[in-house]
């Protein structure tokens, strides 16, 4: 199984949509929704995944699990229930989030040192949505230190979640290298036989990487961030089919524009193209010329005068390359 990670600011409906058309991918997560201390009305869940709104799935078919952060196990299970009235594809508690912001709000990362309000948390919202609905979890190893990864692993697996995704590095490493994917394994020694389904996460950016964390970590599942947005074509890779060339990626960046059009204002919406093409370009020679002609412009009309202008060129190559040959004179 490979899922597509969550990560607020970065991998929202629009990117989802268009990296799940490449195929590989089991299935997505969205980035959190917080829960403070009221019941959310449903547009609040749609807005963050409108996937919702489509049977739960992206236009090519990937599930989309719903991803809640919070702090009171009653506000939680409330605010899952409701969800839940949504049919998705399971439901995922977030105790991963290292932004300082969020941790200040008891949000996040900080909550796994208090493992036993870790486990509240998930035994409230397991026990407040239907049983045929999963119900997983994200977590880092610790915050400050990875001393208490054990026990909050733990709290997850008696609070019955059916899935752990464990990111093999304490909020205090953010997201620097390397991720301690030994970690992961001697966790999941510690958990009873009974336990989640155990997913590995973090600094996985190639189909070797994932090869090295698979047998460091003994965990055959694998979630993928960064290194999907960088490298669209990995997922499928990894599923055992071809790597995918510029080529294959360039024509996405429209959908991706027209997306981002309908959904961010104007005066971001370069600034959300370049983000991407920033990760693109670590793997994509084509990425980076892209990169480097859109980087002095944050006007939407320049770019979307780019865009159609590669597009009409991808255009032009495809008519010259389908044209049948003419016939070759007889000589005289």
């Amino acid at each position: 199984m490979l899922l597509l990670a969550p990560m607020e600011g970065l991998l929202d409906a629009t990117l989802r949509d268009v990296l799940t058309r490449l195929g590989g991918m089991d299935r997505c997560t969205s980035e959190f929704i917080r829960i403070t201390h009221m019941l959310l009305p449903e547009r609040s869940f749609t807005r963050v995944v409108p996937e919702l709104l489509q049977g739960g799935r992206t236009r090519a078919g990937v599930p989309v699990r719903p991803q809640l952060l919070g702090s009171d196990p009653a506000c939680m299970a409330d605010n899952a229930a409701r969800l839940a009235t949504f049919d998705p594809p399971g439901i995922d508690l977030n105790f991963g989030c290292p932004a300082k912001t969020v941790n200040n709000s008891r949000g996040g990362a900080i909550l796994l040192d208090e493992p036993w309000l870790v486990h509240q948390i998930v035994r409230a919202v397991r026990r407040a949505v239907p049983a045929h609905l999963p119900v997983s979890a994200k977590m880092r190893l610790g915050f400050n230190d990875d001393a208490r990864a054990e026990d909050n692993a733990l709290a997850i697996t008696e609070a019955g979640a059916s899935e752990l995704v464990i990111h093999a590095r304490t909020k205090a490493d953010g997201y620097r290298p390397p991720a301690w994917w030994e970690r992961i394994a001697q966790v999941r020694e510690s958990l009873p036989e009974q336990r989640p389904v155990l997913i590995a996460n973090g600094e996985i950016w190639s189909v070797a990487d994932a090869q090295r964390c698979r047998a460091v970590s003994g965990c055959e599942h694998l979630m993928i961030g960064r290194g999907l947005v960088a490298d669209p074509g990995l997922a499928r890779e990894l599923a055992g089919g071809p790597p995918a060339a510029w080529g294959e990626i360039e024509p996405l960046l429209l959908p991706f524009w027209e997306q981002v059009s309908a959904r961010v204002e104007r005066r971001h919406r370069a600034g959300r193209l370049k983000q991407w093409l920033n990760y693109l370009r670590r793997r994509h020679p084509g990425a980076q010329q892209a990169f480097d002609e859109l980087r002095l412009s944050n006007d939407a009309a320049f770019v979307e005068a780019w865009l159609a202008g590669r597009a009409a060129c991808r255009n032009a190559a495809t008519v010259l390359t389908s044209a049948p040959l003419l016939p070759t004179p007889d000589p005289v």
